[in-house]
């Protein structure tokens, strides 16, 4: 090895080393690190800024408006990019790396790659307490940044410039690893940053990395194998983990092979296209008719790159009781749940070696009947997405969008009630082009994850649209960076559907006997006289182009105008907050009830969930 040094400081070493980086995409050598978002403060510009502007070609680096936007923003990217490439998010000392934690949370939850470099305080302690400086009376060495610990899969704090030679790429490591990718936070002291090391030259070498896929045990497959040569009634459930293996064509290549139907999970959506005959439908809480009523009937279930979240799994109560499991994932934590046949390992790997010497074909009556009842689901969403003269619904825009949209348009949701009208109404066009953000379900993800998306997509496909569908609850939440996308010319369609507060969970309130309270704005006690926001003006001051309609037959004229759009477009529709819900598809969801209350409703109510609460498996 060369004895050659090179002397730079902590963040100089930092930015040189991501951005000599690559990794090999479809024959394609790219840079990991596809640049970062940053909001400059004391603690990062000084040092870490310095350091950025030199490669701001290689890394460039967006200009975000709130911490947490930006780390949603760092997620839609990895998103886009299945995990194959990431963005790093740069926040000064004090509350812009606190806003950050949110972020972190959803990238924990959703298993995304997410790099922060935040501003700490000093190591020397010689000016303490400083500006935004959290003191710890009893530990001086515990601040701020270590609440990013528990939402973190990488922690570390460099308290000298030598440090990041080792922790670089233990952090790249998990960023790319299939089990354990999520979040890393480096906390830099803000003298560190600018200290220096004779740092060995070697250290800055381009290198190429790839994304490891495990194989599989070969005892774990037999297992499978066997169980799944006895089933009468097999299901596949095909989650996210399936478009992060790159395994659709597997998945598919499987099932057909086969005859076993495919349900898909929230995050799942997109793995086969609707008109899929073993495409039986989404399966949950918020599923389909045809999904659910197999899952309840299945004697084996083959589980594909999920996690099984109680909306995948109506907290447990979806399956019969006495359904096997087996779990293909790359987390061994996931694989072993509620008592799988597990198997650790890569999907696509997976499914090649369980399909290998299996003489299996599902029975001709079980698949007649799974298709029998996604016919069924398909004839009720296309009148539930089809407007009359009745009150504007959700499903009336999605089935807007779904029938002018490209095939290659990505889809975002997030959070209130537009997770669960996409995964049940939207009638998929093209693979991985749906983003449903429901591992964390986070209000504000909406803009600024598809912001991200956007930026990811203009790198392969700049063609085509990012089209987000956000409530108004959300869009009060963040809406920044519409701005942003205008700023960075980077357009997205977003679709602003008002019901007049936080209608899903008013719903889950009346739901469980309550009254309504505190969730439409004319149910609040201290809202004396509720209005509507303006939001295509909001919009429009931040650059965008906008118009409001009326109903889903203007929607489609303004949709259209959008898509010729050379901008960020806001289209802005009222939704009934009562009448606007799929009514159909629902499996149970536990939520806690209140086990003595004053109200004969609220009574009745628990009643309820306790007599369905025994169909829950009791797995681990």
């Amino acid at each position: 090895m060369s004895a050659e040094t090179i002397t730079l400081t902590t963040s100089q070493a930092i930015i040189r080393w991501l951005a000599n980086q690559y990794i090999d995409i479809d024959g394609q050598e790219m840079r990991i690190c596809g640049g970062g978002f940053g909001i400059f403060g004391h603690g990062n510009v000084t040092c870490l800024g310095e350091a950025l502007n030199a490669v701001r070609d290689d890394l460039p680096l967006y200009r975000g408006q709130n911490e947490q936007s930006m780390g949603f923003a760092a997620a839609g990217y990895a998103k886009q990019w299945l995990r194959q490439r990431f963005m790093f998010c740069t926040a000064s000392a004090g509350p812009g790396t606190a806003n950050l934690l949110t972020a972190a949370g959803l990238a924990h939850a959703n298993r995304l790659p997410l790099l922060m470099l935040c501003g700490d305080t000093y190591v020397t302690r010689l000016p303490d307490p400083v500006l935004q400086q959290l003191e710890n009376y009893n530990d001086p060495t515990w601040g701020l940044n270590d609440a990013f610990r528990p939402v973190s899969r990488y922690w570390d704090r460099i308290t000298h410039p030598a440090q990041v030679i080792q922790s670089l790429p233990n952090a790249l490591a998990t960023l790319l690893d299939p089990a354990d990718c999520g979040p890393v936070f480096l906390g830099l002291p803000q003298d560190v940053q600018g200290w220096t090391f004779d740092y060995p030259a070697v250290f800055f070498d381009r290198k190429l990395h790839r994304i490891r896929r495990q194989a599989p045990d070969r005892d774990e497959i037999a297992d499978a194998r066997a169980l799944l040569r006895t089933a009468q009634r097999p299901m596949i459930i095909a989650g996210g983990g399936v478009q992060y293996s790159r395994a659709v064509k597997e998945l598919t290549t499987f099932a057909e092979a086969h005859a076993i139907p495919v349900v898909e999970t929230i995050a799942g959506r997109a793995n086969l296209l609707s008109d899929h005959p073993l495409n039986i439908g989404p399966i949950g809480v918020t599923g389909s008719d045809s999904a659910n009523a197999i899952a309840d009937k299945a004697d084996v279930v083959v589980a594909v790159g999920t996690r099984l979240q109680d909306f995948t799994t109506g907290s447990w109560t979806a399956f019969a009781g006495d359904a096997h499991f087996i779990s293909i994932n790359a987390a061994r934590h996931d694989a072993g749940k509620h008592l799988s046949i597990p198997v650790v390992g890569d999907a696509k790997l997976a499914l090649n070696a369980l399909g290998e010497g299996l003489e299996y074909t599902a029975p001709a009556g079980w698949v007649a009947q799974a298709r029998a009842g996604r016919v069924a689901w398909d004839d009720y969403v296309a009148d539930n997405v089809t407007w009359g003269n009745g009150p504007n619904t959700y499903a009336h825009a999605v089935g807007v969008v779904n029938r002018l949209c490209d095939p290659r348009d990505r889809v975002v949701a997030a959070a209130g009630g537009l997770p669960g009208e996409i995964t049940q109404n939207w009638r998929t066009l093209d693979t991985g082009t749906v983003d449903v953000e429901f591992g964390f379900s986070c209000m504000g993800y909406e803009i600024s994850g598809a912001w991200g998306a956007r930026i990811a997509q203009s790198e392969r496909e700049p063609e085509r649209d990012v089209i987000t569908f956000c409530g108004d609850g959300s869009y009060l939440l963040m809406n920044s960076d519409i701005y942003s996308s205008v700023l960075s010319q980077k357009k997205m369609i977003v679709l602003v559907l008002d019901n007049g507060g936080f209608a899903v969970i008013n719903r889950l309130q009346e739901g469980t006997g309550n009254d309504r309270y505190n969730n439409l704005l004319t149910d609040c006690p201290t809202i004396p006289e509720a209005f509507a926001c303006d939001f295509a003006a909001h919009a429009a001051s931040m650059g965008a182009r906008s118009e409001k309609v009326a109903n889903a037959a203007e929607l489609e004229d303004a949709f259209q105008r959008a898509k010729a759009s050379d901008r960020t477009y806001v289209i802005v529709m009222e939704i009934d907050p009562f009448e606007g819900f799929t009514d159909q598809g629902h499996a149970w969801w536990e939520v806690g009830t209140p086990h003595t209350s004053d109200s004969a409703a609220v009574r009745e109510a628990h009643a309820g969930v306790e007599a369905t609460r025994a169909r829950q498996r009791k797995g681990i």
